[in-house]
């Protein structure tokens, strides 16, 4: 089975740049997508929510995820939020009547999908485990 390296045993700089820039990179490519077409929005949209499930393998469990996750969820919803400023094209998706709860909602969302990515690698780690420790039995 695949065991990735987890967040907490990578270097600072590594953390800084997965926990961080690459979520705030997201985030603006995604409100530079918010501009352009509803389609591709949610098709990017959908893309980084399996990307965070599997952001969340990185961790023990579901809380070290979470953690990760509602960080980087905040993050990517302020890039998010900045980018589509910036761009300054009207939004083809609500942003809602207030945009800067949007950061808010992100960070539940990452949190809620790295959480998951987390619980699944421990439940895929147990049964590795669990069938690595199961006796051999030998048919006749």
């Amino acid at each position: 089975m695949y065991q990735p390296t987890l967040f907490r045993d990578r270097e600072r700089p590594a953390q800084i740049v997965l926990g961080g820039v690459i979520p705030a990179i997201a985030g603006a490519v995604a409100g530079v997508l918010v501009g352009v077409s509803s389609g591709a929005y949610w098709g990017y949209a959908a893309f980084i929510a399996i990307a965070t499930i599997g952001g969340g393998f990185e961790h023990q469990d579901g809380w070290g995820g979470a953690d990760r996750g509602v960080a980087a969820g905040f993050i990517y919803g302020i890039g998010l939020l900045l980018a589509h400023l910036i761009a300054g094209t009207h939004a083809k998706v609500s942003l809602g009547s207030f945009p800067p709860l949007l950061a808010v909602i992100t960070a539940i969302a990452g949190m809620l999908l790295s959480a998951l990515g987390g619980w699944m690698a421990r439940l895929l780690r147990e049964r590795e485990q669990a069938r690595a420790s199961a006796p051999v039995v030998s048919e006749p």
